[in-house]
């Protein structure tokens, strides 16, 4: 497992304990005592890890949104859903790996499904081209959300990025525009809507796929404007002051809640989503399919009147 620089303590002893077991598993002679060192050191390691974690700092809990092992909209798919059938290309220019999009069986129901993906490797990242989504994303996103109010199903969304891909041929072809174009669709989709913040969530390339009626965030999820690194460039033009324009930007899980950005916050196990994927996993389904039942009964007009005035309410100074 790839580790943040404090989590290194933790890991050392995680592979200590993972090597005595693999001695005991090999039939060493001297099994009992060993079994004995293993009971003492994942007694350390548990009382490390909650050390470790208590009391993070907003710096940290943005490296944690952005951890090597985090789990991606990819791995949520398999671990969520069943019979995914994905959907390529805008039917404009071209497929874009940074979004993917298409159908699949959430607890035996039929619903779109959409989000951003990173990429693991050197090489996927540079194919999902770091989960940075062009216009042709977001296009790929309206085709498969209209084709989902067309039949009656439901849509859920996952934003995992630092932003929308901001280079030279994604201007030429009209980002700004897809960006605002897949908000006002989502805005009046007569379906419901569910968006859950998995990881990073940056700046417009995140709000394009996150107007939704119930809006999740992780609990070390990020949510913001820009990236610490962008505004620690604009405001002071220098990048060593990004752990100063975490602390700004007001972008943890906690702050979004507070400010009514998001509407919950949904725990990760302890350490973080990258130590249990199946287990944060299995918390956001239980939220989902809760949030989903509150949402049924509710038609078309009721369904996009609740999603304006949640979006409306954003910002309102009593």
């Amino acid at each position: 497992m790839a580790h943040l620089d404090f989590e290194a303590p933790l890991v050392e002893l995680e592979e200590r304990i993972a090597a005595l077991k693999a001695l005991t598993e090999a039939g060493a002679p001297e099994a009992e005592a060993i079994d004995g060192e293993i009971g003492a050191l994942e007694a350390r390691a548990e009382h490390l890890q909650r050390e470790l974690y208590a009391d993070l700092d907003v710096w940290k809990k943005v490296q944690l949104s952005r951890h090597p092992d985090r789990p991606y909209f990819r791995d949520y798919i398999a671990l969520l859903f069943e019979d995914f059938v994905e959907m390529h290309g805008d039917r404009t220019f071209r497929d874009d790996p940074a979004i993917i999009a298409g159908f699949a069986r959430f607890e035996g129901e039929i619903i779109a499904i959409v989000g951003h993906q990173k990429g693991r490797t050197a090489k996927d990242k540079a194919h999902r081209n770091f989960g940075m989504a062009h216009p042709e994303g977001y296009r790929k996103a309206i085709r498969v959300m209209q084709l989902a109010e067309q039949a009656g199903r439901a849509v859920f969304t996952f934003i995992d990025t630092p932003g929308a891909y901001p280079g030279l041929g994604a201007e030429e072809r009209g980002q700004a525009e897809a960006i605002g174009r897949s908000i006002e669709v989502m805005s009046g989709l007569r379906v419901p809507v569910l968006t859950t913040i998995i990881g990073e969530g940056g700046s417009g390339g995140a709000l394009a796929i996150g107007v939704a009626n119930r809006v999740l965030m992780f609990e070390y999820a990020t949510y913001s404007v820009i990236t610490p690194e962008g505004c620690a460039s604009i405001l002071w033009r220098d990048g060593a002051r990004v752990a100063d324009a975490a602390e700004q930007l007001r972008l943890l899980a906690s702050d979004a809640r507070r400010l009514g950005v998001v509407d919950e916050v949904v725990p990760e196990p302890a350490g973080g989503a990258h130590r249990r994927p199946e287990t944060a996993a299995e918390s956001l389904r239980e939220r989902l399919s809760h949030h989903l039942d509150g949402l049924r009964g509710l038609c078309g007009e009721e369904l996009v009147s609740q999603r304006y005035q949640r979006f409306r309410a954003l910002g309102t100074w009593r």
